[in-house]
């Protein structure tokens, strides 16, 4: 039986996971400094330890609703093939061991930007744990009236 390591992790309420071969760190939200005319989903860059990253609000990625002003999200410092970038979060969860067979693609029922971005779905005693596509979440499209695709790599 083979098994994989997700680092969780919550957004409006729901349970996603990442390998946790990915993730560099987690850290409390950092000062972020907002980029014009960049997609709603690029929340801006922040500076970690002298390294300035692109920071990607899931909740806006996956089309939920913006959380409330007074709630902090997390950063969750991923690396991708364009470098670090930060993955907005609302809660922290555990590292959890999966196995492979409790692993199921996504239903073709389900469409649009969630399809791109959840690889599938674990199924564990509590809940479903969503496997994010880490690479398609921060592959950013352009903002209305744009043009390409805007990557959140490092500047």
């Amino acid at each position: 039986m083979s098994a994989a390591q997700l680092s969780t992790f919550s957004v409006a309420g729901h349970l996603l996971g990442v390998e946790v071969t990915v993730v560099q760190e987690v850290i409390r939200q950092q000062p972020m400094t907002r980029v014009p005319l960049a997609p709603a989903a690029l929340a801006g860059l922040i500076n970690l330890r002298g390294q300035v990253i692109t920071a990607v609000d899931l909740r806006r990625r996956l089309g939920f609703p913006d959380r409330a002003a007074d709630e902090l999200a997390m950063d969750v410092i991923v690396r991708t093939r364009d470098g670090l970038v930060s993955l907005l979060v609302d809660r922290i969860g555990d590292v959890v061991e999966v196995a492979e067979e409790a692993f199921e693609e996504p239903p073709e029922t389900l469409g649009g930007i969630v399809r791109e971005l959840i690889r599938g779905a674990y199924k564990l005693d509590h809940a479903l744990l969503l496997s994010l596509n880490v690479q398609g979440a921060v592959d950013l499209p352009p903002p209305a009236g744009g043009s390409g695709v805007s990557r959140a790599a490092p500047m």
